[in-house]
């Protein structure tokens, strides 16, 4: 019987096993050393602030696991052997397999600063950090001194997350981000500073932007955090005192312990278009994935929970039915909060305008909420689209994109794409309207068409 052994038990490799076991009858087995059943990253920070318990991030039972003969092992590999088609666990037991399947994730990068080791420092991204953050917020709360500050480092997801988890206890909160713009790689400007005046709003909440770490300091004999320095564009660097660093400058490809195998490595696990290593029966997925040739428009690494999972259900295909299924991504899409802002991203877009792209925008600024289109200047094809404080429904752009949809017909029938709440404010009318002052034009929103949204691609 084929076995089948899986590193990481994450959406990658997890949504693999699952689906392999629904397409075959090999032997699986599932390797982590962080935690022997899968759960919801992106959920810890809920568990923090307690909206959920940390049961409520495993979306399946314990016996799940057991009855679809999936075997669960929770250890750390330390070495991969591809001549001999074994792994070394760190309690040097040796597993041999016929397909491995590499899906270890990633792991947060260190801030490259000195006092970089201090106590008070730590990232967000294991279980380990969210029982360390709590029971360093509680110390912390009960202390004494009126003074209290925790310092987020890094303007991504995981650094608002961290943000929005200290204002949720009334722990002031410096938040550092090195680029001029909120988001900035992403979003455009006034995307940007929609977000930045709403995060602003937060009491207690000081952000700082374009502003660079510069060290990481302690009081005198001691191996804890007292304060950091920064510098803010060309100005005089100021000190801030804190009792915490939360670190969130990125992740990177978890791989180091493939230093010494014979898989092809760069930043990631190198794989070709069919998730194929260069070792034959060796595979890699997920965040620690890197693409060869990714698709137009696509990053060769992305650490995306929706990316992982089409892999994973690709990959299953391919061993199971011993014919390799190219992966293919699709449109981008991508979803994310910042505080009570929902946002949504789907297909081609991008913080600045390309050469041969237009882009139409609108804001409700007193309702916090903003639609962004891009289009193409030469046939009017809608290619992207952000919204911010709207939910949209992601099959309905995919098709506008495969139907090469052009822009005027997109903001005349965006109550099809619109997900919100049924009693909730609308939007459409005002944007149609917008667009028709910019445009000198005479489009109508149209009513909803459920004949239309759920009519086949």
């Amino acid at each position: 019987m084929k076995h089948v052994v899986i590193i990481g038990n994450g959406i990658a490799g997890t949504t693999t096993a699952r689906h392999l076991r629904k397409k075959s009858d090999c032997r699986i087995t599932l390797i982590s050393d962080e935690h022997p059943y899968f759960f919801s990253r992106t959920a810890l920070m809920y568990v923090y602030m307690g909206h959920m318990r940390f049961e409520d991030t495993q979306p399946y039972e314990n016996w799940f696991w057991k009855k679809n003969r999936i075997d669960l092992i929770q250890s750390r590999v330390i070495k991969v052997n591809t001549a001999k088609k074994e792994i070394l666990l760190q309690d040097i037991t040796r597993i041999r397999y016929d397909d491995l399947v590499i899906a270890t994730g990633s792991k947060p990068r260190i801030l490259p600063v000195p006092g970089n080791h201090l106590k008070g420092i730590q990232g967000f991204y294991f279980k380990k950090d969210l029982e360390t953050l709590e029971m360093d917020t509680i110390s912390l709360l009960k202390q004494e001194k009126k003074a209290k500050r925790v310092v987020v480092i890094g303007g991504g997801l995981i650094g608002i997350e961290l943000v929005e988890m200290m204002y949720s206890r009334n722990i002031p909160v410096t938040f550092i981000v090195r680029d001029a713009l909120f988001f900035g790689k992403t979003l455009s400007e006034k995307e940007s500073n929609l977000l930045t005046k709403h995060i602003q709003s937060h009491s207690g909440i000081d952000l700082r932007l374009d502003t660079n770490l510069l060290e990481i300091l302690s009081e005198h004999n001691s191996e804890k955090v007292s304060a950091i320095k920064v510098q803010f564009q060309d100005q005089k660097p100021e000190v801030i005192s804190c009792d915490l660093v939360l670190s969130a400058i990125g992740v990177q490809p978890n791989i180091d312990f493939l230093n010494s195998s014979k898989i092809e490595v760069s930043k990631g696990v190198l794989v070709d278009n069919y998730l194929q290593t260069n070792i034959q029966n060796v595979y890699a997925i997920g965040d620690c994935a890197e693409l060869k040739n990714p698709d137009p428009f696509r990053n060769s690494i992305e650490a995306v929970w929706y990316t992982a999972r089409i892999m994973g259900e690709t990959l299953a295909n391919t061993i199971a039915n011993n014919f390799a299924m190219k992966y293919t991504p699709g449109y981008w899409f991508n979803s994310a909060k910042f505080f009570d802002i929902e946002y949504q991203t789907y297909g081609n877009i991008s913080a600045k305008i390309q050469g041969d792209e237009s882009r139409f925008y609108w804001e409700d600024n007193s309702q916090m909420r903003s639609l962004q289109l891009n289009f193409s200047k030469i046939d009017k094809r809608v290619l992207g689209v952000n919204v911010l404080g709207i939910r949209m429904r992601q099959e309905v752009f995919e098709k506008w994109f495969k139907q090469n949809r052009k822009i005027e017909y997109v903001i005349e029938h965006l109550q099809d794409a619109n997900f919100d709440a049924e009693f909730s404010k609308g939007f459409e009318e005002e944007v149609v309207s917008y667009y028709n002052k910019k445009y000198n034009t005479s489009l109508k929103s149209r009513k909803r068409s459920w004949k239309r949204i759920f009519s086949k691609f």
